[in-house]
């Protein structure tokens, strides 16, 4: 069969993807427009989604691809994305590969051979494999159901992460004018929007815009005096002693300079920056997502595709370009739904080096694109106006409301951040969790025995050390926290109900 053949999907009832969803997931409901977005990729019709990180986007065509029972085309980035997600649909028992040039011409061989005979339910490929004439041809033998563009707005020049190799996406159409394309990003302004539309040539779209408000995170945004910088870091880690913290720094040489100073200072830490060699980026990841080490300390290389949902907050050393590039990074927090802060530590000479590379710039209209990027995150440090709306409208959303009560702007407890020098405190991140109904996120876990709880994650640990695979995919921690709480009494009786926020359940626990 080809992927050019006629073919009709038979569109289950609600019950059943219901059943499917918790068959394979343990969900036993989907967050908003979750069942909206897999039935219309059911049904066959091009899809853009936009939905903010943490909000179920892998799932909406993931779910799809096995109940079609045919091959749906993953567009990634970024190889250690697509690897993480086909080790964990690999334990979920669904059929799925990547396929990229670092693997062994054999393996490449096996994939596409067993691709062509429609093993896979999902197949990663990267949008430079995927501009190969070779691959196109071999795709044509592939029974494909749909392509999946994720992180679409790469493919914007008005994006915040424009990729020249994603422009040439728009040949799908009519390299497969008979496959639905569905594309999806959680950062895109409106003007994105539609540039991804016309780039990919979607027809008669079904559209889907989740809301970019997410009540769990904190924004609190500080500009920072001198060397006050330093001090307010160590602050704030040491507020979050424990917990795992990502900090983004604008330099490699400002990465190692901050691993140091927090060694010195007792906060063991780890560098992430795009000289380290392959390997000692690799080990030092690994130890931040086997907990090994809770902070980690990078540039923006660091994060993209990172799915660790415990991560208690993200601190920002330097101005972000962007409004769109900080509100993705600073979404790395709080994925698993719980209160989670993203502090941005910013000084003035920032705005003057991102103003000076901005006059670097030889293309006239790119530097036009900059120089409104530039205004448009100025505007959201220097305002008095609550910083979740400034998201939303930045996003072509307008709330009905106009403070959140969880920005610095609101007056949101923050002492820590703003305290006299010389003063120690120990605030306790925002404990208030939003309502179930309004994003869909959940409350923190309650009543969970802390030894146990760390015994467990040293198990954790150890298992995906063993296995080769991040700390997540062995268990995420609110599957972790639901054992605690529920204390199960053997390992063969039934299996605790999982929780929305788990992605896979280990078998042996």
């Amino acid at each position: 069969m080809t992927s050019g053949a006629a073919y009709t999907v038979v569109m289950p009832s609600e019950i059943g993807l219901l059943n499917w969803l918790q068959r394979y997931w343990g969900y036993s409901s989907f967050r908003p427009l979750q069942e909206s977005i897999v039935g219309s990729l059911l049904k066959g019709h091009d899809t853009c989604v936009v939905m903010p990180t943490g909000g179920g986007k892998s799932l909406c065509y993931q779910l799809p691809a096995l109940v079609s029972e045919r091959t749906a085309v993953v567009i990634s980035p970024l190889i250690s994305l697509m690897q993480d997600q086909a080790v964990q649909l690999a334990q979920m028992g669904i059929p799925a590969a990547v396929l990229n040039s670092s693997q062994a011409a054999s393996l490449q061989s096996q994939v596409m051979r067993q691709a062509s005979e429609g093993e896979y339910r999902l197949l990663y490929l990267s949008p430079e494999r995927l501009a190969r004439a070779d691959t196109t041809t071999w795709l044509r033998r592939v029974p494909i159901a749909f392509f999946a563009i994720d992180e679409a707005h790469c493919i914007s020049e008005w994006g915040h992460e424009f990729r020249p190799e994603y422009r040439q996406l728009s040949s799908l159409r009519a390299d497969f004018p008979d496959r639905p394309i569905a594309a999806f990003t959680a950062s895109a302004t409106r003007r994105v929007r539609h540039d991804i539309l016309r780039q990919l040539q979607l027809r008669d779209p079904h559209k889907y815009i989740a809301s970019f408000y997410r009540s769990n995170l904190r924004y609190l945004i500080k500009e920072c005096e001198g060397r006050e910088q330093p001090g307010l870091l160590l602050r704030a880690l040491r507020n979050y002693s424990g917990s795992n913290v990502i900090v983004y720094a604008p330099t490699i040489t400002k990465v190692e300079e901050t691993v140091d100073y927090l060694g010195e200072q007792g906060i063991s830490a780890v560098a992430y920056h795009g000289k380290m060699d392959a390997d000692a980026r690799r080990r030092n990841q690994e130890s931040w997502t086997t907990d090994e080490v809770r902070v980690l300390v990078g540039t923006i290389a660091f994060g993209l595709g990172i799915n660790k949902a415990s991560v208690r907050a993200v601190i920002h050393l330097s101005l972000p370009k962007s409004i769109e590039q900080y509100y993705q990074e600073a979404g790395r927090a709080g994925r698993d739904g719980k209160p989670a802060d993203c502090i941005l530590l910013w000084q003035k000479r920032d705005a003057a080096l991102l103003a000076y590379f901005i006059g670097e710039i030889t293309d006239v209209a790119e530097k036009e694109r900059a120089w409104q990027r530039y205004h448009a995150i100025r505007g959201f440090v220097d305002s008095n106006r609550c910083r979740h709306r400034q998201v939303c409208v930045h996003f072509g959303e307008t709330p009905k409301w106009t403070a959140c009560g969880s920005c610095d702007v609101c007056g949101c407890d923050s002492a820590w951040l703003v305290k006299p020098l010389g003063v120690e405190l120990n605030i306790a991140p925002v404990t208030t969790s939003p309502p179930r109904g309004e994003t869909g996120e959940r409350p923190p876990a309650k009543d969970v025995d802390s030894e146990l709880r760390e015994y467990l994650r040293e198990w954790r640990r150890a298992a995906a050390r063993q296995q080769g695979v991040a700390a997540f995919v062995v268990m995420h921690d609110t599957s972790l926290d639901e054992v605690c709480r529920m204390l199960p009494k053997s390992v063969t009786g039934p299996r605790l109900r999982r929780t929305q926020d788990c992605d896979v359940w280990p078998a042996d626990c």
